[in-house]
């Protein structure tokens, strides 16, 4: 396995253009549970997945998640500059099986990111933003250390139960997270 980042528990690598990974995607994004706050639980199909998700996950800055222990994949991570975000900005995220909720892994693996972003990839600011009825969600940008910066409205393909409360931003700035160390 090409390791990118490895934590006690956790190892992940970059994803590779390979049915198989795009099985362990299509996996994930199967589950209307998974879903529930992307799709309003709609699952993706393969071709919606091949062509959204996946192709946006292969230029870099996404990781899918394995037990180092086992090598099972639990879902992925991500920690990625954004065109519309200013420089030295990153946008974290998370998505896991159902199987791996309730672990701490979306948190520990989150944590290991932000050490690599502020650390290794020398970014200022690092974002996460989630539905703000997605308290799961909310409470491991919390644990990280992100703090609540806004609400916002976006249109999105889906309607998603909860979505008329708005998404939120939250955020980490590198002076932050040294002042949490």
């Amino acid at each position: 396995m090409d390791t990118f980042l490895t934590t006690d528990r956790l190892a992940l690598r970059p994803f590779a253009d390979t049915e198989a990974d795009l099985d362990l995607v299509v996996e994930l994004d199967s589950d209307p549970e998974v879903m529930r706050y992307i799709t309003g639980g709609r699952p993706m199909t393969r071709d919606e997945i091949r062509a959204d998700s996946f192709a946006r996950m292969l230029p870099g800055g996404f990781w899918a998640t394995h037990l180092r222990t086992t090598g099972e994949f639990l879902g992925w991570h991500c920690l990625r500059p954004l065109a519309d975000s200013p420089a030295g900005s990153a946008d974290l995220g998370y998505r896991l099986r159902r199987a791996a909720w309730g672990k701490g892994i979306a948190t520990e693996g989150a944590l290991a990111l932000i050490e690599k972003g502020f650390g290794e990839l020398g970014h200022d600011r690092i974002t996460a933003n989630t539905m703000s009825v997605n308290a799961g969600s909310r409470r491991v940008m919390e644990k990280c250390g992100l703090s609540y910066v806004r609400t916002y409205f976006e249109e999105w393909p889906y309607r998603v139960e909860g979505d008329e409360e708005g998404d939120v931003e939250y955020a980490l700035t590198r002076e932050e997270w040294l002042t949490l160390r």
